[in-house]
């Protein structure tokens, strides 16, 4: 970590910055405005001190672009000897402090010293608060690990994000990453189901009402916007939007402005939107059910949740996890097991993955998960369940694989037991267990 002093008088920022190492502590410098912001890093810069008065990008539009970009960061501004109208334009613009010129060597320590404990007090806060709304998200196979990095690089935006893909493959927890890891992250994070709630209602609670706006108001209501001022707002199933709401919400992000029943006028917000859906909302656009106008709005970035079935590397871990979490890392998983649940189709997505572990971890009396204690993995029916749940079939090799790892699963991995009740030579069981990488116990 370090702090960014940036200062077009060239002769001051080099005393300064000396003074700094002399205290150890590792400094950047930058020679304007211009240079100081392209240098920000938040994940590097504790602490930035910058002169008001520099030619071309000022010490006032650097502050407001750090605040904006990282509000956690304290800025300390340097104003000229008497210029106290600056410095107080400064603070109520979000500088932490400001250093009158000239100032001694004690004066910049002391000033120095407290920015960097009020940077690491709210760095602290803020991973607690982060942790509070991130869900951890299991990701081994390409797909994910490529989807995430483009996530967080979307986080630091204020772009407006669509999420798509099937239910249960983890939407919401996209959009609470994206709110962790963006500058709104000490915002609340404020989710809404466009299909949970009634249409009579579902004004009323995206926009709220004034105190008297129509009979039986006794009571203002904030309504959801203006309740994640400041954060994020997370509209699930938007796709169920109605189409006689469809056009205030395209008003709101375009104008950011909410029309709030019974207010003369409209009210500011800051607020960030992202948006999911499992629909296809091109196709819905065709059926003239949703605007194609808020559907070009909310797509400025689109981000794909793969369904399981297409990530499968991933479901070993997300076993693992699942497990870890409802047993309290006390159950152990066979090999055989978690090839058994790679194989299956997962219709339902993680959501259906979870499900099937608590399902297990309840049921494992000796601290061992069992393919057999899931209810719909019978072998006699395991070949006509599975073809009948997957669209496009099953083949032979998959079929045959989760046949093995079932039986397996039910033998406590003993090969030459599941040699027996399959009918097949042990040696030949071996070799297809090598063959798809399922685990040998005696």
């Amino acid at each position: 970590m370090a702090l960014l002093f940036i200062d077009d008088d060239t002769t001051g920022r080099k005393v300064s910055t000396y003074n700094l190492t002399r205290l150890g502590l590792e400094i950047d410098e930058a020679v304007d405005g211009a240079d100081g912001l392209r240098q920000f890093d938040p994940d590097r810069h504790e602490v930035v001190i910058t002169d008001l008065k520099m030619p071309g990008i000022d010490g006032m539009a650097v502050l407001s672009t750090i605040f904006k970009r990282a509000p956690q960061t304290p800025v300390v501004v340097i104003t000229a000897f008497g210029s106290v109208g600056g410095a107080v334009e400064a603070m109520q613009a979000g500088a932490w402090d400001f250093i009158e010129k000239p100032f001694s060597r004690d004066r910049l320590a002391i000033t120095v010293r407290r920015a960097l404990e009020t940077s690491r007090l709210r760095r602290d806060n803020r991973r607690l608060r982060v942790g509070k709304v991130e869900r951890p998200i299991v990701a081994v196979s390409e797909a994910m690990t490529a989807l995430l990095t483009l996530t967080d690089r979307v986080a630091s935006s204020e772009a407006t994000v669509l999420i798509t893909g099937e239910s249960g493959t983890g939407k919401e927890l996209l959009a609470r990453r994206i709110h962790a890891r963006s500058p709104r992250a000490e915002g609340p994070f404020v989710p809404l189901s466009c299909a949970a709630i009634p249409e009579a209602l579902l004004e009323d609670e995206l926009f709220g009402h004034a105190r008297g706006a129509f009979t039986g108001a006794s009571t203002a209501r904030q309504g959801r916007f203006r309740a994640a001022s400041g954060g994020t707002l997370f509209l699930d199933e938007i796709g169920e939007l109605p189409l006689g709401l469809q056009g205030r919400l395209l008003r709101v992000l375009q104008e950011g402005m909410v029309d709030v029943i019974g207010q003369d006028r409209p009210e500011a917000l800051n607020v960030r939107v992202v948006a999911a859906t499992n629909r296809d909302l091109e196709a819905r656009v065709e059926d003239g059910v949703f605007r194609e106008d808020l559907y070009y709005r909310l797509n400025v970035v689109r981000l794909h949740a793969p369904p399981l079935r297409e990530r499968r590397t991933d479901i070993p871990a997300l076993t693992r996890h699942f497990l870890d979490t409802l047993g309290g890392h006390r159950l152990a998983l066979p090999d055989s097991v978690a090839a058994g649940l790679t194989s299956m189709p997962w219709r339902g997505n993680v959501r259906e993955l979870r499900n099937a572990c608590e399902r297990m971890a309840i049921l494992a009396s000796d601290g061992t998960v069992r393919l057999a204690d899931l209810p719909t993995l019978g072998l006699s029916a395991a070949s006509s369940r599975w073809l009948d749940l997957l669209p496009e079939g099953l083949s032979l090799i998959d079929l045959e694989r989760q046949v093995i790892a079932y039986v397996l699963s039910r033998c406590e991995d003993n090969v030459s037991k599941a040699a027996r009740r399959l009918g097949v030579p042990r040696h030949i069981l071996a070799y297809r267990m090598e063959k798809y990488g399922l685990k040998r116990v005696d």
